[in-house]
């Protein structure tokens, strides 16, 4: 079993069954928007306070209902925030098995980081090693990273075709891609295999003439995690507006291809994928870490405006919006912070999304 932000690449490698209990609590209110209401409810009975992160919370009352699969181990790490990883406090308590916590530096950039890290990834798979019947299998782990970095060219080559105006792709095509694929399936042919059609799929579009929207009026930057339980936020907003969401925060990042010329290149790749994962670069260190990516995509994919989803219990990013409204001010980018929560609709429903966005779109965009 292993926490969202620990990719399951060297797991496999060593011919683990992987598990991630947060896939759950994304996934889902996808599909059944209150899905996880009744977990976060049994969380919060247990003295978790209302205002941590959902998807913690979801973790939690899963693992109190026993709904998680039996492990024969558990690794987790300090990443992504502090309801994060407290969760895995709970999950130790009732899950009968060892639990490694891997130490990410607060500081992650670094060379002395990259080290230590790597250094946490060789802990990590001697625990493994004597806690289950894995064995590391460093060509496996090769293979594995390879077929990563194939899975990368593919999606580079998909953002140089999605920053032409009108896209030939937008919305879930790009962002459910890279949150499903690179945290789940990372490594995996089929993986490759997505992002190929993806690719190709946006060439045919491109040829023929073709945009992701009927007429793509405006394009948006969407930052933070998605509106997982209003899924179909963007398939209505590109009906209602013509508004193609080019690029997430949760999908791009600028890191290097992982070098698989030896067994430490490779660790050292991995572990800047790790401390750089979804969420955590964004929001530990100095507020560059914030704002840098934010700006670039600005820029890079010619974006009209930016959407924070501003959930209720993240409160890294909550911290930094009047910043960000200031930054976003200077280079004239419009801001709509969407108030939500990420996975209970009771603290905002999908009407009351909907609405702030169509709000904003009239009094905002449409005014000028």
């Amino acid at each position: 079993m292993h926490e969202d932000m620990v990719p399951p690449e060297i797991l496999r490698a060593m011919g683990l069954s992987p598990w991630m209990p947060e896939v759950l609590g994304i996934l889902l209110p996808m599909l059944e928007p209150r899905a996880m209401e009744q977990y976060i409810d049994i969380a919060e009975n247990e003295g978790v306070p209302p205002d941590v992160c959902s998807l913690p919370k979801a973790v939690i009352g899963m693992t109190q209902k026993n709904c998680l699969p039996p492990a024969a181990a558990v690794v987790t790490s300090n990443l992504p925030c502090d309801g994060g990883m407290a969760s895995y406090i709970y999950v130790e308590k009732k899950v009968n098995a060892p639990v490694l916590r891997l130490d990410i530096p607060h500081n992650f950039t670094d060379e002395r980081a990259e080290q230590y890290f790597a250094g946490e990834l060789r802990r990590m798979i001697a625990w493994l090693e004597k806690h289950t019947p894995g064995r590391m299998d460093w060509d496996k782990l090769k293979a594995i990273c390879e077929e990563r970095n194939k899975m990368q060219e593919y999606e580079l080559e998909l953002w140089d075709l999605i920053a032409q105006r009108p896209s030939p792709l937008a919305a879930e095509a790009v962002y459910v891609g890279h949150l499903w694929f690179f945290n789940v399936c990372s490594g995996l042919p089929s993986g490759t295999k997505v992002f190929k059609m993806l690719v190709e799929l946006a060439k045919e579009n491109k040829e023929k003439g073709i945009s992701a929207l009927q007429e793509e009026k405006y394009r948006t930057l969407l930052w933070n995690p998605p509106t997982l339980h209003a899924m179909d936020l963007f398939v209505w907003a590109e009906k209602t507006f013509g508004v193609a969401c080019i690029m997430d925060s949760m999908t791009f990042n600028r890191l290097p291809f992982i070098d698989t010329s030896s067994e430490e290149s490779m660790l050292r790749g991995i572990g800047r994928n790790i401390m750089n994962g979804p969420m955590a670069r964004h929001t530990r260190g100095p507020m560059e870490n914030y704002f840098d990516d934010m700006l670039y995509i600005i820029k890079r994919f010619n974006i009209d405006m930016l959407w924070m989803a501003g959930h209720i219990g993240c409160k890294n990013t909550q911290a930094l919006n009047t910043i960000m409204r200031e930054k976003c001010r200077d280079m004239g980018v419009p801001v709509l912070i969407i108030d939500y929560d990420l996975s209970d609709t009771r603290i905002v429903p999908k009407e009351g999304i909907f609405s702030q966005v169509e709000h904003f779109m009239e009094n905002v965009m449409m005014a000028h």
